[in-house]
C-alpha cells in the first residue's frame, strides 16, 4: 500500500471527498484526517487519526526496546564473564536485565509521546495555520480510482506520499469496524 497526503482548508470539501472515496470502494480504515480542529472533524463525521497515532509513541517505543535489549545484555554478559553463572546467583542478574529492558522501552514511549508522528512533522506548520491533512492508504489496484476522485476536488492539494501501514493492519481495522457495527 502507498500513503497519499492531501491538504485542504475546507472540512465540507473533505467530507464530500471522504464520501466519494467510500462510495467508490475505498474503505473507511484507509482514510484518515489529521487536524487541530477535533470538534470540526467530529461534527462533519470524518474519520480522525487516532490520538495515540498522532504521536511518535510506537516508533520511539521500538527504538527504546532495541536500546533496552543492548542494556539488558550487558549485565548478563558481565555476569557470565566474571563467573556468577553458578546456581541461584543468575536470578538477580536476569531480574536487573528485565528491569533495564522495561525501563528503556517505557522511556522510549515517553519520549515519543512528546513528539508528533515522524510522518506528520512536515505538516505541523500547515496544521497549526488551520489546514487539514487527508491521509489515504491505497492499494496499487486502487491508485487510478483514487486519483480520478481527487481530481474532482481541486481544493485538495497533493502533498506527496509516505510509508503506509501494513496491509494486514488495515484488514484488521476493517474486521473490527464490521464487528462494531454488528455488536449490540
Amino acid at each position: 500500500m502507498r500513503r497519499h497526503f492531501y491538504l485542504s482548508d475546507d472540512l465540507d470539501e473533505l467530507e464530500r471527498l471522504e464520501n466519494d472515496l467510500e462510495s467508490q470502494g475505498i474503505e473507511r480504515p484507509q482514510i484518515h484526517i489529521l487536524s487541530n480542529n477535533d470538534a470540526g472533524l467530529e461534527s462533519h463525521h470524518l474519520h480522525q487519526v487516532e490520538s495515540l497515532l498522532r504521536k511518535d509513541v510506537v516508533r520511539s517505543g521500538i527504538i527504546g526496546f532495541l536500546v533496552g535489549l543492548v542494556a539488558a545484555a550487558i549485565p548478563i554478559v558481565v555476569a557470565y564473564l566474571i563467573g556468577i553463572g553458578e546456581g541461584y546467583l543468575w536470578i538477580p542478574v536476569v531480574f536487573l536485565s528485565l528491569i533495564l529492558l522495561g525501563f528503556c522501552t517505557w522511556e522510549g514511549g515517553l519520549i515519543g509521546i512528546q513528539r508528533p508522528h515522524h510522518q506528520y512533522e512536515q505538516f505541523e506548520q500547515a496544521l497549526s495555520s488551520g489546514r487539514h491533512l487527508l491521509i489515504v492508504d491505497v492499494k496499487p489496484s486502487e491508485e487510478r480510482r483514487v486519483q480520478e476522485i481527487i481530481a474532482k476536488h481541486p481544493r485538495c492539494e497533493h502533498m506527496g506520499n509516505g510509508q503506509s501501514v501494513p496491509d494486514w493492519l488495515v484488514g484488521m481495522q476493517k474486521q473490527w469496524d464490521k464487528f462494531i457495527r454488528w455488536a449490540p
